[in-house]
């Protein structure tokens, strides 16, 4: 199923998804974004990534508009450098969600980003980055992690999987707040009924832009809100099987420019062979928009 023709907004997902697993921008995704402004379509960044984690690749993309950012809880203003929507996470039901996870787990590993567009990246002993080249700051007790307000902890466990770790934490935690998989190691809790679809739903209205004329991209199962909010969902082939599953296309790789591999075909650039297994395919039971 092509994706609306009509199409004036683009929102990407970064890691494992616009960006190469070493962080780069390539010219010819670049070059594809481009393309689609000149056609006229906006263009929106909505990542798990905190806005201070963002702002460098912003500066790579040129960006001075919009971007969604701590999976739908903070919506940032590059051109001014500001928050323009927060929602933080309440540091003590995040302090008894880890409680009731660790109670069916063992012991986690916790990180925090804490709010704000100066927030720090704060991981206590024991976490690891899952993205090395993002800065964090190491304290020395778990106490540490709640100093200011935070948007959401991350979480790491010494053996269960990502998707394992994520189930008995949804199990868990309840309604305290919601559990996402944003990336591989990389399992998180946030404010209760913040997805980026919530965040994205609330650019797209300050901008004057519509669900019905939104091409999403993404690689997790966090995704999957801001597909079900677009009209037309593209996964890519490195994609989580749960995002595949319900989405209505599948691209290529990260690594093979599977955004642009769209946006030169939505916009009129050169479509290249794109192999008989990332061909679109259509998404079961949903009519197209």
């Amino acid at each position: 199923m092509a994706a609306p023709p009509d199409c004036s907004l683009i929102a990407t997902d970064l890691d494992g998804t616009l960006l190469r697993g070493d962080d780069t921008l390539s010219d010819r995704s670049l070059a594809a974004l481009a393309l689609a402004a000149r056609a006229g379509a906006r263009h929106l960044v909505v990542t798990g990534r905190p806005a201070p984690r963002v702002r460098p690749l912003l500066d790579d993309l040129g960006a001075t508009g919009l971007a969604v950012c701590g999976q739908g809880a903070q919506v940032y203003d590059a051109g001014a450098d500001r928050l323009l929507w927060s929602v933080t996470l309440d540091r003590e039901l995040a302090e008894t969600a880890l409680g009731k996870i660790e109670a069916e787990v063992g012991e986690l590993y916790a990180a925090v980003d804490q709010d704000g567009v100066d927030g720090l990246t704060l991981i206590e002993p024991g976490y690891l980055m899952p993205h090395p080249t993002l800065p964090a700051v190491r304290v020395e007790r778990r106490d540490d992690l709640w100093v200011r307000p935070i948007s959401k902890v991350l979480l790491r466990h010494p053996h269960l999987t990502d998707d394992e770790l994520a189930a008995t934490a949804r199990s868990a935690v309840g309604s305290l707040a919601t559990v996402t998989m944003s990336g591989p190691g990389t399992v998180e809790l946030q404010p209760c009924g913040v997805t980026k679809a919530t965040g994205l739903a609330l650019a797209a209205e300050h901008l004057g832009l519509e669900p019905g004329r939104t091409v999403a991209f993404g690689d997790m199962p966090n995704d999957i809100p801001m597909f079900d909010w677009a009209a037309h969902g593209v996964a890519m082939a490195n994609a989580h099987p749960e995002l595949k599953a319900v989405a209505d296309e599948v691209t290529t790789s990260n690594e093979d420019d599977g955004v642009a591999v769209v946006l030169e075909r939505l916009f009129g650039g050169v479509e290249p062979y794109v192999p008989p297994h990332v061909l679109p395919r259509p998404r079961s039971g949903r009519v197209p928009r």
